[in-house]
């Protein structure tokens, strides 16, 4: 993960309200334009119906506010404005209080296209709508809850997992290979070169070989993992994870 950022987050006033500037509601304009069009046949289901139940508005960033609104009604959980970055321990933290934390700035048109870092519109449309699916929304809650009661020994191991699935998992469906990891559906360059090109190496999902992989976060994706179906993150036990994240430890 990204140790250090040139981005500072936009921080909310004194009733939560962020006051974004007219240019970066352009930049979210424009990123969502570009992005909505590839989703189809691309995205799994999953996360096209929590799109369309999150209802993020397509010209303007949406309030962290507006945003937990709905993702409340759908599974309990929250989002919440934070740094640009935060450690792993409060990360896992308010994983697993059904909290997401969101890095409240937005890229400059500079890195449009890539950005090593999570921004507002990474945070808010590739993450959120999963999070109005009961089963993911209780994958990401037991992820939190594992990195809390384990302790800093074990965040790393837990953030290749996170890394692997939530951040850059793909599905297979009756239709065919999607993508459900946020960071291949919020990125206009990764959506497709993670489904369509030749060049990335596309794994069955094992909990062994994801704890034994680095990854690298300033390049498009050399590897990604593939689930059979969204049942396979919730079969992950916390006793099996711990021991995995032991047994991958190099000597």
């Amino acid at each position: 993960m990204v140790s250090t950022s040139k981005y500072v987050a936009t921080p909310p006033d004194t009733n939560g309200f962020i006051p974004y500037e007219t240019e970066a509601h352009g930049v979210w304009r424009d990123l969502f334009a570009a992005q909505q069009p590839l989703l189809a046949g691309r995205a799994c289901e999953e996360f096209i119906e929590g799109l369309h139940r999150i209802q993020l508005p397509s010209l303007r960033i949406p309030q962290c506010a507006e945003v937990s609104e709905r993702l409340s009604e759908a599974t309990g959980w929250q989002v919440t404005p934070v740094e640009a970055l935060i450690s792993q321990r409060e990360f896992f933290r308010l994983l697993s209080r059904k909290v997401f934390p969101a890095a409240t700035f937005i890229r400059s048109r500079q890195e449009f296209d890539y950005l090593q870092e999570p921004d507002i519109f990474h945070e808010l449309f590739g993450h959120t709508p999963l999070l109005t699916n009961p089963l993911f929304a209780e994958f990401s809650q037991r992820i939190g809850e594992i990195g809390t009661r384990a302790g800093h020994a074990y965040h790393d191991g837990l953030a290749r997992l996170y890394w692997r699935t939530i951040e850059f998992g793909l599905v297979e469906t009756p239709q065919g290979l999607r993508a459900y990891g946020a960071g291949i559906i919020s990125s206009h360059q990764e959506l497709t070169y993670a489904l369509e090109s030749n060049v990335p190496e596309r794994r069955p999902f094992d909990l062994m070989d994801i704890l034994r992989e680095p990854y690298q976060i300033d390049v498009l994706q050399p590897l990604y993992f593939v689930l059979q179906d969204f049942r396979q993150l919730l079969d992950l036990r916390e006793g099996d994870l711990i021991d995995g994240i032991d047994a991958a430890r190099p000597d």
